[in-house]
């Protein structure tokens, strides 16, 4: 089966990053990451989300976090050099990032935007996030995401 390339996936070829794609039945009612891993056969832990977000002084920024868990906002406004920060409202999601929830990637958003990740996707050789398509994940190790987007580490989950 041929599957399309994303911009996400279009990237890591042109940084010559060593990656995996994997598909997964997508199920329209469930769009979580514990839903992936399940679908993956992974352990959750390893299976992260990207969350955009709106500081009050940084404008957007996003942070990639374990499936499971949830998003520490005072950590996350803190780490970002705001005071405060909100997630943005779902129908925005499209227009900042050029993705659509349930398939929002880390790599190739419309605007390189900062980003920070969760301290423990050091913990792994390989994690997922999403290929920017709904059923398609990138599986890579997080040094190489690191690099290719710039990112931050950080322990931002409560």
């Amino acid at each position: 089966m041929k599957i399309d390339k994303t911009n996400a996936v279009r990237l890591l070829d042109k940084e010559k990053i060593e990656y995996k794609l994997i598909t997964y039945q997508v199920d329209e009612s469930d769009l979580s990451a514990v839903h992936v891993a399940e679908q993956l056969n992974e352990p959750v832990e390893q299976v992260f989300k990207t969350l955009v977000l709106k500081g009050d002084k940084s404008g957007y920024f996003v942070c990639i976090i374990p499936g499971a868990e949830e998003l520490d906002l005072k950590v996350a406004a803190k780490i970002s050099g705001n005071k405060n920060c909100d997630m943005i409202p779902m129908k925005d999601l499209l227009g900042i990032t050029g993705y659509i929830r349930g398939a929002c990637s880390p790599i190739g958003m419309k605007k390189q935007f900062a980003t920070y990740i969760d301290s423990s996707c050091q913990n792994f050789n390989y994690i997922y996030i999403s290929a920017g398509k709904r059923g398609l994940q990138i599986q890579l190790n997080p040094a190489d995401l690191i690099q290719i987007v710039n990112i931050n580490t950080g322990k931002l989950i409560k």
